[in-house]
């Protein structure tokens, strides 16, 4: 990578740049995550109106991008990917999803708490930061409630198992000895403790935010849950949209459900041929459990699993940049953390623009859970870090002398990044790094999962049959399903199915964006012959940072 030569900054540029400010200035959350700390200390509003300052100044960069002319290929990324992800935006909220938005995983009710995870917390002027945002919570809080009760007036809201779910995740912040209880107590300082008046301070905000989520509580079963819908479906119409919205392209639903269950059934016939080579004759559930008793693939404790996962993810760094990848130093460095919540799930949270903050990768590890399996999760860890999420958003950070500021940290999709990890995933089978089989049949415990939920995502939000023919696909057969193909606890299975049944179109994004990633790298590889080099294809995808699917085909195939 050579991103030592200035790009002069464009109109479609300063148009971008605009845009980030305007949101940076609307959401502050926003800032936050990528570094701007000037609002660091407030929340935006989450109230009808608030969303509706948003909707217009998003179609007013529209208008300015219609009528601005690219100068050259970084400019055509920009102009159409900005204008294809503000058209959506503007069409999700005709759509009024916003009225319903509300899920057990990625709506304001998470998002209002997990900001905090990204805050500095090393000064008095961060814990400041921290009181005056805790401060004002509950007026957040207040006009997502806002937001909801007008969709009960206007009959559009979330899925009644929605509801119930993330009335008790609510509770939990609520508790006096809940998240916000803990995250104030625990306050230090580098060198010192705080000053009493600011600990006090804290104090008092984590109370009131603990009783607005309280009151988010509260609004969720008085009002909320009775109008509530029973359906899980959300329908073909939204559906596309939502899938338009994850993968930054438009697919044929049905052929991908199709391929989803040819794509499983493939998984399947591969893991069995695994298990065999672990142990002669035995099935993938047998395997699963001869390995499940050898102890040198266990870690117990978060302790271990966080050493561990450093390690690893510390060996891949050094061994990739020295063969398959020029990774700058600002990349190499990836915290890997347990995160303060018990929800479940591993994520990851891109750099700051300074990499002041580096990447992380955050592992949720549900309450009572105190033993890991490596084998389970080796890939976990590449998928999560190098070559996957890290090194693809890490990429678009440093290459700031090309890419204006949305491009290297705002712009993407979950198909984008999602599909890339998957595809990263099996770049390291290709690479000899799961040469065990132990670690292969984990790769592809994992790549099963997500080809299921291609089939269970599509298969219930658009009523498909079942494969019996005895029905439709509902939550009872869709919880079914997903236990028969992942092995994981009952309690991972129903938080991941609630899921897929609350935030539709994102989970297949995952195994649909790797196809495509893939069918790009197949096209490519055709169209230059003998010179191709998956290196400089890598190279090439990367420097793009993140842009929709749709984008990354035209912008690699032009």
């Amino acid at each position: 990578m050579t991103h030592d030569i200035q790009r002069t900054p464009t109109a479609i540029d300063r148009i971008a740049e605009e845009w980030v400010d305007t949101l940076v200035e609307i959401d502050p959350t926003v800032g936050t995550y990528i570094g701007r700390t000037e609002g660091n200390g407030r929340f935006g509003d989450y109230s009808p109106a608030g969303h509706e300052r948003t909707i217009e100044a998003a179609k007013r960069v529209i208008a300015r991008l219609d009528a601005a002319t690219a100068v050259d290929d970084v400019d055509e990324v920009t102009q159409t990917d900005l204008r294809s992800d503000l058209a959506l935006e503007v069409e999700s909220s005709e759509a009024q999803l916003q009225l319903r938005d509300l899920n057990v995983i990625a709506s304001p009710a998470q998002g209002i708490r997990e900001i905090f995870d990204l805050m500095p917390t090393d000064t008095v002027g961060d814990w400041e930061n921290i009181s005056s945002r805790l401060g004002s919570l509950p007026a957040a809080i207040d006009g997502y409630i806002e937001t909801l009760r007008l969709g009960i007036e206007r009959g559009i809201t979330p899925a009644r198992r929605q509801v119930q779910e993330v009335f008790l995740q609510a509770k939990r912040h609520a508790a006096n000895d809940g998240f916000f209880t803990h995250f104030t107590s625990d306050a230090t300082l580098a060198e010192g403790s705080l000053p009493a008046s600011l600990a006090r301070d804290l104090g008092t905000a984590a109370q009131s935010s603990a009783a607005a989520y309280g009151k988010l509580a509260a609004f969720l079963a008085d009002e909320l849950q009775p109008a509530a819908t029973e359906k899980d479906a959300i329908g073909r119409e939204l559906y596309a949209l939502a899938s338009r919205r994850f993968l930054g392209a438009k697919i044929d639903l049905d052929e991908t459900y199709e391929w989803g269950r040819e794509e499983l059934a493939r998984m399947v016939a591969e893991q069995e041929s695994i298990a065999d080579q672990i142990k002669p004759g035995a099935s993938v559930l047998e395997a699963i459990a001869f390995l499940d008793t050898d102890p040198s693939r266990k870690l117990h404790g978060t302790d271990a699993l966080q050493k561990w996962m450093q390690e690893t993810s510390d060996r891949a760094v050094a061994e990739l940049s020295e063969t398959q990848f020029d990774i700058p130093d600002e990349i190499k460095k990836l915290e890997c953390m347990i995160a303060p919540t018990q929800e479940g799930g591993i994520y990851y949270t891109g750099p700051t623009d300074d990499f002041s903050r580096p990447g992380r990768m955050w592992w949720s590890v549900p309450a009572g859970v105190t033993e890991f399996d490596t084998w389970r999760e080796l890939t976990t860890v590449y998928h999560e870090g190098v070559p996957g999420h890290h090194l693809q958003i890490g990429q678009a950070v440093y290459n700031r002398a090309k890419l204006n500021t949305w491009r290297r940290q705002l712009a993407g999709t979950s198909g984008h990044a999602e599909g890339w990890a998957l595809y990263a995933e099996r770049l390291m089978e290709q690479l000899g790094y799961l040469d065990d089989p132990a670690d292969r049949l984990g790769m592809l415990d994992g790549q099963r999962m997500r080809a299921a939920r291609v089939v269970l995502d599509i298969g219930v939000h658009l009523g498909k049959p079942l494969p019996d023919g005895s029905g439709t696909w509902n939550a009872d057969y869709a919880l079914d399903f997903m236990g028969k193909n992942v092995n994981m606890n009952e309690g991972f299975v129903k938080f991941e199915v609630n899921r897929y049944l609350g935030w539709p179109g994102q989970a297949p994004s995952y195994k649909v964006g790797q196809r495509i990633w893939e069918q790009l790298r197949d096209t490519y590889k055709e169209r230059e012959g003998d010179a191709f080099s998956i290196k400089e294809f890598h190279r090439k995808a990367l420097d793009l940072g993140g842009v929709g699917l749709d984008t990354l085909r035209s912008a690699l195939l032009k």
